[in-house]
């Protein structure tokens, strides 16, 4: 099975934000030489713990650090933004760094209803204009835009000769007949919206047509993971993962909790409610309970690919987790 990681970049309590993005490129690193498929980076806007708000940039910055591995967004919020500028940043990073970009794409507000007024300029962008830019982002990057299309003649520059790979980030059976349909590649939300999985990879694999990309479906699932020594370490190094999700969730302080101030945070009963149906999200564990829950994941799934998130506290408890991973599966 492949391993990929999907990077927030979790801002913890008592870091500066440099040093977190010091870190990053570390990790990136040392995911290459652990044989790691590909480092992503989300998108997010507005908020003190998450500094990846410019995947592009990121992207950038991490594919002049490392030699190998893909690197990509996951991703795009696509709503927020013009298609042909998308595909032209795109381009730029494909002739930077050929055959090593992914391009992943999401429908996600991406933040507030202030935050996604801010990006668009005031402009009031429907979400289901989505699949018409889409299809834009598909004629800018594939260099096909039909006669009739309004920017028939114009190209997403520079022209290069090998194309970003392009992926959708979805959530459901209406994201993955989409994707299957245009001959895109899919991923698949499991830290997000677990319950729907094998239904939205069945409609992908049922749905897929090779029109654009890739010959046959291909897809991945994104989880997150915290892979301990032990069971128990595991299950302590999640506190922090655990309030932070659950103060993200509430729209309280997004940066990453100690253990410390996990332990003596005061939780309500809803809270405990909260954060057991966050596990669902999740997969905890010591080596063998995480191998045998990731396999039989992607055994449920069908896929040979998964993403991994962990925003635990302490770097070095995230690179040892990511360490042990690599030990299990590559």
């Amino acid at each position: 099975m492949k391993l990929s990681i999907l990077d927030q970049v979790p801002v913890s309590k008592n870091k500066r934000v440099s040093e977190t993005l010091e870190q990053t490129a570390e990790l990136a690193q040392m995911a290459e030489s652990l044989g790691y498929t590909r480092y992503w980076f989300a998108e997010h806007h507005g908020t003190r713990g998450l500094a990846s708000t410019s995947p592009e940039i990121l992207i950038s910055h991490i594919a002049s650090k490392t030699k190998r591995i893909r690197v990509g967004s996951g991703g795009i919020l696509l709503p927020q933004y013009s298609s042909y500028k998308v595909a032209e940043n795109f381009r730029q990073l494909e002739a930077l760094f050929p055959g090593r970009i992914d391009l992943g794409i999401g429908r996600s507000p991406g933040g507030t209803q202030k935050v996604r007024q801010a990006l668009l300029d005031g402009f009031q962008r429907s979400l289901t204009e989505f699949p018409r830019q889409l299809n834009d982002l598909i004629y800018y990057i594939t260099d096909t835009i039909p006669s009739d299309h309004p920017s028939h003649g114009i190209k997403a520059a520079p022209l290069t000769e090998t194309a970003p790979a392009m992926w959708v980030l979805g959530l459901g059976e209406n994201s993955a007949a989409q994707t299957g349909n245009l001959g895109l590649n899919y991923v698949f939300g499991h830290f997000i919206k677990p319950d729907r999985g094998e239904q939205a990879f069945r409609k992908y694999r049922e749905s897929f047509t090779p029109v654009h990309f890739s010959k046959t479906a291909q897809s991945l699932a994104a989880v997150f993971v915290i892979c301990g020594r032990s069971d128990e370490e595991a299950e302590k190094l999640a506190l922090s993962q655990d309030l932070w999700l659950l103060r993200v969730e509430k729209g309280l302080d997004s940066r990453v909790p100690s253990m410390d101030e996990a332990r003596a945070a005061s939780l309500s009963a809803s809270d405990k409610e909260r954060i057991a149906a966050n596990r669902k999200r999740m997969v905890i564990g010591g080596p063998d309970k995480v191998k045998k829950e990731l396999t039989h994941l992607a055994e449920r799934y069908e896929t040979d690919e998964m993403m991994v998130l962990t925003n635990v506290y302490s770097f070095e408890d995230k690179k040892n987790s990511f360490k042990r991973l690599a030990d299990l599966f590559l």
